[in-house]
């Protein structure tokens, strides 16, 4: 670590190193000065999943370029140039970047009330507005076919042909589940062939511990860019459905505390319309529920095909854990199912 420091040009002894977060890809630490004052943000990138790190850098050189001409007071953390000018500090054959800390900013795991995901929802769509006349083309894809639902169920489809065999016939339930939505895939492949819907700028990654909020709970900015790559609308308020209705986590293995909470789902609506009403058209807007059913079932795919693999993605903390997941999502997929049933019986707008 002294290195990466002395890389930006930060006497080591001056600061203290904490890790901090939980985030399963980058390990990350906040460096403190003398005084015990947070002031920078240093991650290690995990690059066996973000294998082209360079390309995060040419994005979020492509952002900031945008930002300074359009929206100079517009907050984004960008990384640091090292002392060389470099986007990131690369020291045996491992890659560190350096960010300023947000003073009177923090972040939150969970979301536990509406005024949070309406927070959140504003923040990101703001985001995408903000960069709304950036030329799409301009951006990498730094994860390849990240969020394209006909690619991951080719995979699903491969993994039930060549995978663990004995997991497929104790996993027939879900199989049959996922293969009974195929709808969604559908769906997706029709957003895709629509010219009604716009590549933008997405951050594909909404969870809400990538907003800071202020200590009287508003958002201040999005964080953790590196996903950041063309995409649809639905990808960034799919995984807000995903992560914010219910009180319960991808982990909980009992299923009756996977319930979808209306209110949150109001919250999310009324916070990313705020900022996106005015860009997104009325195709557009008549797919907003289904960009929960879109990502929900996304990763409902994803942890079951893992499991099929005998879990070589995600990995695992005991021996079902990626089945339990994936039972997990097909049980969020169901409640909100039954919150487009209830909001279509009310007249409310899905």
């Amino acid at each position: 670590m002294n290195e990466v420091l002395e890389a930006y040009h930060l006497k080591p002894s001056a600061y203290s190193l904490k890790p901090i977060g939980t985030g399963l890809i980058h390990r990350t630490y906040v460096l403190a000065n003398g005084f015990g004052e947070e002031a920078y943000i240093l991650q290690e990138l995990n690059t066996d999943v973000f294998t082209r790190p360079d390309d995060i850098a040419h994005n979020l050189h492509i952002l900031e370029r945008y930002r300074l001409e359009h929206h100079p007071d517009y907050l984004l953390p960008i990384p640091l140039p090292t002392v060389n000018g470099e986007a990131m500090a690369k020291i045996n054959g491992r890659s560190y970047r350096l960010t300023s800390y947000v003073q009177g900013s923090e972040a939150y795991d969970r979301c536990d009330t509406p005024e949070q995901a309406y927070e959140a929802a504003k923040q990101f769509g703001r985001f995408t507005a903000n960069f709304d006349g950036l030329e799409t083309a301009m951006l990498r894809y730094t994860i390849p076919g990240f969020h394209n639902l006909a690619l991951r169920w080719e995979q699903f489809m491969q993994a039930l042909s060549e995978g663990n065999q004995a997991r497929r016939r104790e996993a027939l339930g879900l199989v049959q589940y996922i293969q009974e939505h195929y709808r969604i895939v559908e769906g997706f492949e029709k957003v895709r062939r629509d010219p009604a819907f716009r590549m933008r700028v997405t951050h594909h990654d909404t969870k809400i511990s990538n907003v800071l909020f202020n200590d009287a709970g508003k958002g201040i900015c999005v964080i953790d860019l590196d996903t950041v790559m063309p995409g649809y609308f639905i990808s960034d308020v799919g995984d807000m459905m995903r992560t914010y209705l219910s009180p319960a986590n991808e982990e909980e293995k009992d299923f009756a505390q996977v319930d979808v909470r209306p209110e949150f789902y109001r919250a999310i609506r009324e916070g990313y319309l705020e900022e996106m009403g005015s860009h997104l058209n009325a195709v557009e807007k008549d797919h907003f529920f289904y960009a929960g059913e879109f990502l929900i079932y996304m990763q409902a795919l994803r942890f079951l095909t893992d499991y099929l693999n005998d879990d070589k993605y995600y990995g695992r903390a005991y021996e079902d854990h990626n089945f339990v997941r994936a039972g997990n999502q097909v049980a969020l997929l169901e409640s909100y199912k039954s919150l487009g049933v209830a909001l279509t019986q009310a007249g409310s707008q899905v």
